[in-house]
């Protein structure tokens, strides 16, 4: 009967139906049922608001004032620490990340990609939420969806931070496995991953061009930096993942979710086999014992084949991902121990906002309540 894109219902389209209910009964009443009914009309549309808002915003979060550092990977941890340690690094990487990456790809994303919102993507867009507030992020990042045939997404900005997913993820992805991809990259968000990644690009760029200044001396300079932010972008890669898994809470799917866009997406997914590729894995780890091995996949990573490798193997992310899981860190967040944020936890401060809100309404409510009373017994 009525189009609700955002899942509520109008007052006037309240105020139709009420009219169309109540019409044949009030048309030879007296003044006093007119102002019953719309009383009446008025309790039931607050009443409804009500519910309506405790659905939508009492999704407390899974993990309240989590820290970063319950989850992330040890050599991802190594790897930040290092670059922080330089000093002014925070402050320098806020300022060139806002103002050289992070307005211009905002601009970019406004006027090319969908933003994602209640009435835009309304499923992705609750999605999105619930991994928000499970992972404890404020304020909510925006979410696009670009103009990409690749199966891509990835997290970006510090001050205002976004996640992009690709219109070819949605294509073969389902909603389960797209909550995980959200939760991914929220991962990213969440330690700090956007800000160090644009921060170091800018670096190797500028080591590249004091090369050339030095007269390729500063390219010993720029090898280095370019292996190490590299390795750090994988082992980051490795924290983004647990941060899936413990929003998600079931490793089969993050696993299936990572095969799947390991394939690309592609009409015989249906045909691949969990089993058959964590057998593939534990393979793969008995050859990485080997030293020949060890260093082949160290020049696959680093250029071997034409391109740097900014995501590890997906067999070792299953494997990597299957450990922590059985580890009894995992099993402590999970049951609710983690290191916290050492500020006020955000979740606390969005929860007392949610609360008074809803007592406001409430209140309103049992007022509406007595003058509907008042009105029955004055008719009476």
């Amino acid at each position: 009967m009525f189009e609700c894109t955002d899942g509520t219902l109008t007052l006037k389209q309240l105020a139709l139906v009420y009219y169309a209910l109540e019409r044949r009964d009030c048309e030879n009443s007296q003044p006093v049922c007119a102002s019953l009914a719309l009383a009446n009309f008025v309790f039931l549309w607050l009443h409804f608001q009500y519910l309506h808002f405790q659905y939508l915003h009492y999704h407390m979060p899974a993990y309240p004032g989590i820290s970063s550092e319950a989850f992330k990977h040890p050599l991802d941890r190594e790897a930040e620490d290092t670059l922080r340690g330089v000093p002014g690094f925070d402050l320098v990487a806020r300022k060139f990340v806002e103002f050289l990456q992070e307005r211009p790809q905002s601009v970019y994303l406004m006027g090319h990609g969908i933003r994602v919102g209640p009435r835009q993507y309304a499923t992705l867009y609750h999605l999105f939420q619930e991994c928000v507030q499970d992972l404890d992020i404020s304020p909510e990042p925006a979410l696009f969806v670009s103009r990409n045939a690749l199966g891509d997404s990835f997290a970006l900005g510090k001050e205002n931070p976004c996640v992009v997913l690709s219109a070819g993820i949605l294509n073969f992805l389902n909603e389960a496995e797209l909550r995980v991809v959200l939760a991914h990259e929220l991962g990213h968000i969440k330690c700090g991953h956007a800000l160090l990644t644009q921060t170091a690009i800018w670096a190797m760029g500028a080591a590249s061009l004091l090369g050339d200044l030095t007269l390729g001396l500063g390219n010993l300079i720029s090898s280095g930096l370019i292996y190490s932010f590299y390795e750090w972008r994988r082992q980051a890669e490795l924290s983004a993942d647990r941060a899936a898994l413990l929003i998600v809470g079931d490793l089969t799917l993050v696993m299936k979710t990572l095969m799947k866009l390991a394939g690309g997406g592609n009409p015989f997914d249906g045909e691949c086999n969990l089993e058959e590729l964590i057998q593939q894995a534990e393979n793969s780890r008995t050859l990485d014992k080997d030293d020949f091995s060890e260093v082949y996949k160290f020049l696959l990573y680093n250029g071997a084949k034409g391109t740097m490798l900014s995501h590890p193997f997906p067999v070792d992310r299953l494997l990597h991902l299957r450990d922590w899981e059985q580890s009894a860190e995992y099993r402590q967040i999970r049951a609710g121990s983690y290191c916290h944020r050492t500020e006020r936890s955000v979740g606390v401060v969005v929860a007392e906002e949610v609360i008074a809100t809803a007592t406001a309404l409430r209140q309103q409510i049992e007022v509406l309540q007595q003058e509907i009373n008042r009105l029955k017994d004055r008719d009476s």
